[in-house]
């Protein structure tokens, strides 16, 4: 059977938790050999990267092949505006950035991933 393929799409910090939930309940209803789980955070959603709190359920994920994203531009954004300012650098491990999170969801919803926003 193929791989489940899932985009997760956050761009609110009050829907992190919603989103980490729904991943993990996937991987408990499927079993992780049976998704392909990607999550890009763009828009206010980037400042999750700087929550400890979050950042260690992510870890869990992340440890098990989730992949984390970030877009460049809403960390640039965020930064300008005086808000949490994160450089690709300072963003965990295994945090991935890309140019563009829009571009991305569109490639990524192109190659097959469903799109889930929680």
């Amino acid at each position: 059977m193929d791989k489940l393929k899932v985009l997760f799409h956050v761009n609110e910090i009050e829907k992190w938790s919603a989103a980490l939930g729904n991943i993990t309940n996937l991987i408990m209803d499927v079993g992780i050999d049976a998704v392909d789980v990607v999550l890009i955070a763009n828009g206010q959603g980037v400042n999750a990267y700087a929550d400890g709190e979050k950042v260690a359920e992510m870890t869990k994920l992340a440890e098990q092949g989730i992949q984390f994203l970030a877009c460049s531009n809403s960390l640039k954004m965020m930064c300008s505006q005086g808000a949490v300012c994160m450089r690709p650098e300072s963003l965990p491990y295994f945090v991935k950035v890309v140019p563009a999170g829009i571009t991305f969801i569109i490639r990524t919803q192109q190659n097959g991933f469903a799109y889930v926003k929680p």
